[in-house]
């Protein structure tokens, strides 16, 4: 046997460990967990500190059927318009008062600013792009709080982007999983490879889509600093 294949032996014999591993814990307990990860990542400033699209995607190599998989993308959907949904009442009741925490001090004007001239400027579009975004997509469910932007409005566009989301990392972790086990139960020696390759090719086209939405992003900042109006209630409630 040569190194290359030494190497893919040992390769695919730990991540049939892993894999192993996450499908003991049960489908039941896996989305439980990808839940809550997602529910904590898309809440206020949790979403810098909790890796919830790790999470999914390692919920999602468990998953081998159907229905499975189904339930497994509408949990992590819900999971994510109940965070966003979160955000936004906390910016909307209490958001200045967060703004101006520690923490929310610590993340920094400029990002606040931003994300507050982004709505102001683009609505429910920023709304929709900001879920791609790093930081954006934590700091934008409290921003849009605090704007004059109604909640049906808000989760209106929420929604097709949390539908987006769940979709890619649900099914890329679905298809790693899957023909990593069809091809380790076929003796292939490079099945761990495989994995590997459809987990990076998914990483880095992700990395390419999210640095191309902060490229128009940034493009389309001519304001510098935006003030947020905390003051409006509109007809729509929270």
């Amino acid at each position: 046997m040569n190194p290359f294949e030494a190497f893919g032996v040992w390769l695919s014999n730990s991540i049939a460990w892993l894999l192993d591993f996450v499908v003991a814990i049960g489908p039941v307990w896996g989305t439980l967990i990808a839940s809550l990860g997602i529910f904590l990542e898309t809440t206020l400033f949790i979403g810098l500190v909790v890796p919830g699209d790790t999470i999914v995607v390692t919920a999602a190599t468990a998953v081998r059927d159907p229905l499975h998989f189904f339930i497994l993308w509408a949990s992590v959907i819900i999971a994510t318009l109940a965070g966003q949904s979160l955000g936004f009442g906390l910016g909307r009741w209490v958001g200045p008062a967060i703004r101006g925490s520690r923490l929310g001090r610590r993340l920094g004007d400029e990002n606040w600013a931003r994300a507050a001239a982004f709505v102001d400027r683009r609505g429910g579009v920023a709304v929709f792009v900001s879920r791609f975004l790093p930081v954006l997509h934590a700091l934008m469910p409290v921003t849009v709080g605090m704007s004059t932007m109604p909640y049906r409005r808000f989760i209106a566009w929420a929604a097709p982007a949390a539908l987006i989301w769940a979709s890619a990392y649900v099914s890329a972790g679905t298809f790693a999983g899957v023909a990593f086990r069809d091809l380790l139960i076929s003796g292939l020696h490079w099945a761990g490879y495989v994995f590997v390759t459809v987990i990076v090719a998914f990483v880095v086209a992700v990395w390419l889509v999210k640095r191309r939405l902060s490229r128009a992003t940034a493009a389309d900042e001519p304001l510098p600093h935006a003030k947020i109006d905390v003051d409006v209630r509109d007809d729509d409630g929270v």
